[in-house]
């Protein structure tokens, strides 16, 4: 997704009075602002640091689902709002399946040798970003038996 795209959102979120997508977005476009600056790019936001920005983010709303407590259900369901608004900025991933395909298919020889270490430091330039580490890890062990 551009950065230019994710404040157009957040100026829409804005006109139609919606806070909460309005505050889930906002953190998105000024923590984008942020790796930015610290990388040195401060005028050209790439995509890639959009991409990034957005898994961290629904990674710490995850968590923060994940942790919080049974019988605070309204803080819940504000994390699940920001999460599923969050997602919506979330590039497609892949599913086992296709990781599977696509492990076999480009990394054959590094497959073969069995070594997971290696296979994982191949893979995973390739993948980051298209589909979960933890997928990737699981597809991996199981190439390796």
């Amino acid at each position: 997704m551009q950065f230019a795209d994710l404040q157009k959102e957040m100026i829409a979120a804005m006109k139609a009075k919606d806070k909460v997508r309005k505050d889930a977005i906002s953190s998105l476009v000024s923590a984008a602002k942020k790796v930015a600056i610290d990388e040195g790019c401060r005028d050209d936001i790439s995509e890639d640091i959009v991409t990034k920005v957005v898994m961290k983010e629904m990674k710490t709303v995850k968590e923060q689902i994940d942790a919080c407590p049974d019988d605070r259900a309204e803080l819940r369901a504000e994390y699940q709002a920001r999460y599923d608004i969050i997602a919506e900025f979330a590039p497609q991933m892949m599913s086992g399946e296709e990781v599977e395909n696509y492990i076999r298919e480009k990394f054959a020889d590094v497959v073969a040798t069995k070594n997971m270490g290696q296979i994982m430091k191949a893979v995973m330039g390739d993948l980051k970003g298209k589909a979960e580490g933890k997928v990737i890890n699981d597809i991996v062990k199981k190439l390796c038996q």
